[in-house]
């Protein structure tokens, strides 16, 4: 087991790379805490949890939002949940989302921890901080900045996943790789199959590297004010492609990054090559470089994000593997993107 550690607000919070879900008994500050767990975790881990009441909900996306808050609320005071209490969210990034919200909130604030069950709470979701619910579709449009106590990845859990979420876990990997590990960029190209199947060695590389990578962001900026915003890369043609499509989160951000690159392309910031470079690694993970939208709907979705100030919106652009910057650019630019695409595909050399 390798830990992180990240010194926030709220008080130190550790990431537990290789720590096991049986383990979770001895980081919990109080005999009984109460877990909160999507219905098909509790299905397939129960017999793992440490004796203490368990508060289920719903699996999926459409979970993630205030009516699902106000149920946990309630089940919190029929327990005699108090300031005292610790919740365990164990499941992922959802799970993670809601029982964070929750615990930042209820009695005004109670200590959690995580166990993060999916590849994708691994590496990104389930670390930083940020817990959010969705508002009529539109992305953690309502949410806080409290970092959990723990985190415990433990890699076995990702064995029970269907392929589908290992690749959309994957595509987080590749963001953080895009914006500040050209070495990890790398060896993914390299290991792109031994990713993909799960292999011991690698997942334990990508988790911890990326781990490693948002941890570091976060110690250096907590409230997404700079250096944070790089994390975002492909994520505002990604939510809006989200929300407007049936894609899936790693799919849309996926989608969501060449699209990122070709405006880099037109802003002159960076090499063509390099984007063909990114499309090539997605491809090799099964990820798509292009999907299908509505551009005047993906705009709309835009203009609600809230990364937007005005008319413009903080974007992350690549410079190059591994080197991304922060810029302001208008809706314009990214409507014309949009059409560009739509117009004329994507032309990469891969």
């Amino acid at each position: 087991m390798r830990s992180l550690p990240i010194n926030s607000r709220s008080g130190p919070s550790t990431i537990l790379v290789g720590e096991r879900l049986e383990n979770l008994r001895a980081y919990c500050p109080v005999p009984q805490p109460v877990i909160i767990t999507d219905v098909n975790v509790y299905d397939q881990y129960r017999r793992m949890f440490p004796p203490a009441p368990v508060i289920v909900i719903g699996s999926g996306e459409k979970e993630k939002n205030l009516n699902t808050l106000r149920r946990v609320y309630e089940q919190l005071v029929a327990l005699g949940a108090d300031r005292d209490s610790f919740l365990v969210g164990i499941g992922g990034g959802v799970v993670c989302d809601i029982t964070g919200f929750a615990a930042a909130t209820y009695m005004r604030g109670v200590r959690f921890g995580f166990v993060a069950t999916s590849l994708l709470c691994q590496v990104d979701a389930g670390i930083g901080g940020k817990n959010g619910v969705n508002l009529n579709g539109y992305k953690n449009m309502v949410g806080t900045f409290r970092h959990p106590e723990f985190v415990i990845c433990d890699p076995r859990l990702l064995k029970t996943l269907p392929p589908e979420e290992i690749r959309w876990g994957l595509a987080e990997v590749v963001k953080h790789a895009a914006i500040a590990a050209p070495d990890l960029f790398a060896y993914l190209e390299v290991h792109h199959k031994q990713a993909l199947t799960l292999d011991d060695r690698t997942i334990e590389r990508l988790v911890y590297d990326s781990a490693a990578i948002k941890a570091g962001i976060v110690n250096r900026d907590e409230m997404e004010t700079g250096q944070r915003r790089k994390l975002n890369f492909g994520h505002t043609f990604g939510h809006g492609i989200e929300k407007t499509t049936a894609a899936a989160h790693g799919q849309a951000v996926s989608a969501g990054m060449i699209l990122a690159c070709l405006l880099a392309e037109k802003k002159g910031c960076l090499a063509p090559n390099d984007t063909a470079r990114l499309a090539a690694l997605l491809e090799k993970l099964e990820l798509p470089v292009r999907l299908e939208f509505d551009t005047s709907a993906v705009l709309d979705a835009i203009k609600k994000d809230k990364k937007k100030a005005g008319g413009q919106i903080h974007f992350v652009l690549l410079r190059r593997i591994g080197e991304a910057v922060v810029d302001k650019v208008t809706i314009e630019e990214l409507a014309a993107v949009l059409a560009d695409e739509k117009k004329n595909g994507l032309n990469l050399s891969l």
